[in-house]
């Protein structure tokens, strides 16, 4: 049953200081609330961030956006195939519909839940173009392997890292890796916040330079640009017809400050991480994975999966947790059963044996940094006593 006397704990709640809101008010007091000084101040943070000084980054409204400018900049069109992985959230893949292209969906391995190098392979045609890869969770995909196939196959590589950040491999920074583009999220639940929002970072300057231009209606100059300037400048052309995907200034207000706790939060996930670890270690569920030696795992989310033997169903198991006042979640629903994915492509479980079992197993409980040690041992009570029910 739940107790009265404690206030529900959500599955996820983005933690904003003091710093955030001043620098929101300022943003508003200052006139310029659209993109402007503070998205490209974002936009530099962010390199710097990334410490790679031939990296450029392109604030956008959403991963989603971040993505559709990515593949749109490397031509991808009708008559092409993108692989994924089935197991992400549908904005991976529809933003391929968006081009005209098709999805082909692979597996997962069971382990990582990540996308198996092996059966991207196996799904490469000659229509495919590009691969998108998803760092499930905030673990790193096998990007060795991933690079590799694309260079043997002349493909082009985009990073889904919306749970990526600051997610490494072989010691680097997910984002400075030998994709093309990489596409970060910062929406509400994400490892850092601008309410909604996003960053598409790449070493292709080309890529780049289309990025910017098809952000904002195809327009070859900012607003920015053409209502700061000295003189005259009212005039632009219209180069292609593009999209409304500029980050405002009100939320690279909010990433300017989280930025600067990002690596303080992932120490703190970190810590509620291992305190999971530790406390579900003899009970009846697999456990996420830890990264290589010496990596980094974001923790964007923390998975739990019911083993062979545990004697409760998934879904039961969630609605004891909502019973006792702890939100949980589910990440994902495996494209390949939605209606649309489902019924364009003839796609069915048994196909994606991996997912599909990943799926019908999994619950994603509280981990955000906000929750104090107290929310994180009332987390642990609950899982250990339905667990062991």
């Amino acid at each position: 049953m739940t107790n009265p006397t404690l206030p529900f704990l959500p599955f996820a709640l983005p933690e904003i200081g003091e710093e955030e809101i001043a620098e929101v008010v300022d943003t508003l007091r200052s006139g310029w609330v659209t993109t402007g000084p503070k998205a490209r101040r974002f936009e530099q943070a962010f390199a710097e961030f990334l410490g790679e000084p031939q990296i450029e980054c392109i604030a956008v409204n959403s991963a989603t956006a971040g993505l559709h400018l990515a593949l749109e900049a490397l031509g991808i069109g009708p008559g092409d195939e993108v692989i994924t992985t089935t197991h992400t959230f549908t904005a991976t893949a529809e933003v391929v519909r968006y081009l005209g292209a098709d999805v082909v969906l692979a597996d997962i391995d069971p382990l990582t839940l990540n996308i198996a190098p092996r059966l991207v392979e196996a799904a490469i045609t000659p229509r495919t173009k590009a691969i998108i890869p998803v760092h499930y969770a905030g673990l790193a995909v096998d990007m060795l392997a991933i690079l590799d196939i694309a260079r043997k196959h002349g493909l082009r590589v985009v990073e889904d890292a919306a749970h990526a950040l600051p997610t490494t491999l072989e010691k680097e920074l997910i984002g400075t890796m030998g994709s093309d583009a990489t596409v970060f999220s910062f929406y509400a639940n994400k490892t850092m916040t601008t309410g909604e929002g996003g960053m598409l970072v790449t070493r292709n300057a080309e890529l780049a330079k289309r990025a910017r231009v098809m952000r904002l209606h195809g327009m070859n100059r900012d607003a920015f640009d053409r209502f700061t300037a000295k003189v005259p400048s009212w005039y632009y052309e219209i180069v292609a017809p593009g999209f409304k995907y500029n980050l405002t200034d009100i939320a690279a207000a909010l990433g300017l400050h989280q930025l600067k706790r990002l690596t303080a939060f992932q120490a703190r996930r970190e810590q509620i991480a291992q305190a999971y670890l530790d406390a579900f270690a003899d009970l009846p569920l697999i456990l996420p994975p830890l990264p290589p030696e010496g990596d980094t795992h974001s923790w964007h989310l923390f998975v739990l999966r019911l083993a062979d033997e545990a004697v409760i169903e998934r879904d039961v198991f969630i609605e004891r947790m909502f019973a006792k006042g702890i939100g949980c979640s589910v990440h994902y629903i495996p494209l390949h059963l939605h209606p649309y994915w489902r019924d364009r492509y003839e796609l069915s479980p048994e196909q994606f044996p991996h997912s599909q079992k990943a799926y019908e197993r999994m619950l994603s409980i509280p981990l955000y940094t906000a929750m104090s040690d107290a929310d994180v041992q009332r987390v642990i009570a609950a899982v250990r006593e339905i667990a062991l029910s």
